[in-house]
C-alpha cells in the first residue's frame, strides 16, 4: 500500500514538473544548442551558415581577435569586440549602481509608509510594466530631445539659453537603461526591507551606535539578499541590452547587444553572432557565480 502512494506522489510530482521541464527544454535549452552548433559553422557566401556545415572555431579566435578576418583592414584594431565588449561591461556597472544608489532609498520609503500608501506605490512602480518597453523608451527619447519637454521647460525657465545635446550619446543610453531597468531593482529590495525588524535599529542606538553606522552594520547586512538580487536583475539584462542603445545611441554608442544584434540582422553573420551570444552568456555567468561565491563565503565568515 505505502509503494502504492509513493508511486502516485511520484506521478503527481512529474505531471506537476513536465509542463515547466518541456518548457524550458523547448525554449531555452534547444535553441542554445542550436546556436552552439552555428557558433561552430562557417558563414555562408550569401550570409547564414554554410549548407553543407563546414566546422571552424574562427568566430571564437575572432571575437578575442578582430584581425583574425580575411577581409579585416592592415590598420585593424586586434581588440575592438572585446574594447566593445568592455565598454558594455563599464556602462552594466554604472547603470547597476545608480539603480541601487537611487533604488533603496525609494524602496525604503515605500516600506516605511501605511498599508493604503504602500500599495498605491507598489502600483506606480509596476505601471511602466503595463506598456510595451519599446513605447517607453521612445517616450523617453522624445523627452530628452532638442526640441523636447526637458530642453523646453529648462528655457522657458531662463536656465539655460540654447537646447542642450542629451540625446544620441552615452548619457541618454544611461539615463534610458536607468528609467527601463530602476523597477527591477526597487521591487526586490522593497521585499527584503518589508521584512527587515526595525526593533533592531533601535537596539544599535541604544548601544550607541549612530544612524550611519547602524545602518551599514545591521541593515544594509540584513536587506543584502534583495540588493543582490536587484544587482543581478538589472546588471545581466543592461549588459546585453540592444534596444535602448539603438533608439537612445543613434548608432553611435556601441554596445554588445547592438553588435550581436547587427550580426544576425545587416551583416547576415550567424555564426558569429552566435558566437558572441555564448562568449557573453558565459563570462556574465561567471562573473555573476564569482560574485556569489565570494558574498557566501563574507556571510559564512560573519563579515
Amino acid at each position: 500500500m505505502m509503494n502504492f502512494f509513493r508511486r502516485s506522489k511520484g506521478r503527481q510530482l512529474a505531471g506537476l514538473i513536465s509542463p515547466g521541464a518541456l518548457w524550458i527544454l523547448l525554449f531555452f535549452n534547444l535553441p542554445l544548442l542550436i546556436m552552439l552548433f552555428i557558433s561552430f559553422v562557417e558563414r555562408g557566401r550569401a550570409g547564414g551558415i554554410k549548407i553543407p556545415p563546414v566546422y571552424t572555431i574562427e568566430n571564437y579566435r575572432l571575437f578575442f581577435n578582430s584581425c583574425a578576418s580575411q577581409f579585416a583592414s592592415p590598420d585593424c584594431s586586434p581588440f575592438l569586440y572585446l574594447g566593445i565588449f568592455g565598454h558594455s561591461l563599464r556602462i552594466g556597472l554604472v547603470v547597476t549602481f545608480l539603480c541601487i544608489i537611487v533604488g533603496y532609498p525609494l524602496a525604503y520609503f515605500m516600506a516605511k509608509q501605511k498599508q493604503v500608501w504602500r500599495d498605491a506605490l507598489m502600483i506606480l512602480v509596476i505601471i511602466p510594466f503595463w506598456t510595451n518597453f519599446l513605447v517607453r523608451t521612445y517616450a523617453l527619447k522624445s523627452v530628452l530631445a532638442t526640441e523636447g519637454l526637458l530642453n523646453s521647460l529648462l528655457m522657458n525657465l531662463h536656465l539655460i539659453s540654447q537646447p542642450m545635446n542629451m540625446l544620441f550619446n552615452e548619457f541618454a543610453v544611461v539615463v534610458g537603461l536607468i528609467y527601463g531597468y530602476l523597477p527591477f531593482a526597487v521591487l526586490p529590495m522593497y521585499t527584503s526591507i518589508e521584512k527587515f525588524d526595525n526593533s533592531l535599529m533601535e537596539a544599535a542606538a541604544d548601544l550607541g551606535a549612530p544612524p550611519y553606522k547602524a545602518f551599514l552594520r545591521v541593515m544594509l547586512p540584513m536587506t543584502m539578499p534583495g540588493v543582490v538580487a536587484a544587482l543581478v536583475l538589472v546588471f545581466v539584462p543592461v549588459v546585453g541590452a540592444f534596444i535602448t542603445p539603438d533608439i537612445m545611441g543613434g548608432g553611435k554608442v556601441e554596445m554588445i547587444g547592438t553588435l550581436i544584434n547587427r550580426q544576425f540582422g545587416v551583416a547576415r553573420n550567424w555564426p558569429f553572432g552566435s558566437a558572441m551570444s555564448l562568449i557573453l552568456m558565459l563570462l556574465v555567468l561567471i562573473g555573476v557565480t564569482i560574485y556569489f561565491r565570494s558574498s557566501t563565503e563574507e556571510t559564512r565568515r560573519g563579515i
